[in-house]
């Protein structure tokens, strides 16, 4: 049997993909920090990519606010300051509110069945005491909820987020994790009854109750500031800042 070659454009779109998954994955997970130089030769080499997929997952990644693209010069993670937490929780407490209001109205059987398992996941994570794990699946309720709320125009709007409030996640593992689950169960009981106000409050009770704690834990990671000019002047300066 003779297998169809891929086409150029699939092959090479299939590359960027890998480049732009394993970047975000790495950023996310902090095994990228913020403020951290992208040396493009030094990716493209571990990643087994051409510099082209490279940069075009790079501009992908810009577009969701996690790397700072300094023309002619290069790439740095984006810095994550005390203030970008505070942005974000205040879209949070706006359109993240209105996704648990409409999931709780719109909610299908296999949407709660992803919620379940996002809890469980944490839990089960919890116990084994494994923070990254917590996190993602923190983060995957939160992600899940978004899909959930039948509304395409939020989800577009929510979208450029969901890197960032999952970042967060990973940046404030530190949090009441168990708390965090609890939250969670909570919210899913009152989307899986369609109680819409109750999901509501419980929704925008949890994302405020988060921001004191994660301001406080963000005057321990947030990037000092930083001058991407600078950041990406030089070859060796990138070296040592890896």
């Amino acid at each position: 049997m003779t297998t169809s070659p891929v086409p150029v454009e699939n092959a090479a779109l299939s590359l960027r993909q890998v480049a732009y998954e394993s970047l975000k994955a790495r950023i996310i997970g902090l095994d990228l920090h913020p403020g951290q130089r992208l040396v493009e030769r030094d990716i493209a080499t571990e990643l087994g990519v051409s510099r082209v997929p490279l940069r075009e997952a790079l501009h992908q990644l810009e577009s969701e606010g996690l790397v700072v693209l300094v023309p002619r010069q290069g790439a740095l993670v984006a810095p994550f300051t005390r203030a970008d937490v505070e942005h974000l929780f205040e879209v949070r407490e706006s359109v993240e509110v209105l996704a648990f209001r409409l999931a709780a109205l719109k909610r299908s059987a296999a949407d709660l069945a992803a919620m379940a398992a996002s809890v469980q996941a944490a839990r089960d994570a919890l116990a084994r005491r494994d923070d990254a794990a917590t996190a993602a699946a923190n983060a995957g309720f939160h992600a899940v909820v978004v899909q959930a709320c039948g509304n395409p125009l939020l989800r577009s709007m929510l979208a450029p987020l969901d890197a960032r409030v999952r970042w967060l996640f990973h940046l404030t593992k530190q949090r009441d994790t168990h708390e965090q689950c609890d939250e969670h169960a909570a919210m899913l009981a009152a989307i899986e009854a369609r109680d819409a106000d109750a999901v509501a409050d419980l929704a925008h009770r949890h994302v405020t109750s988060g921001r004191e704690p994660s301001l406080a834990l963000a005057e321990t990671w947030a990037s000092a500031p930083i001058d991407p000019v600078e950041v990406t002047r030089t070859r060796n300066r990138g070296r040592q800042n890896a």
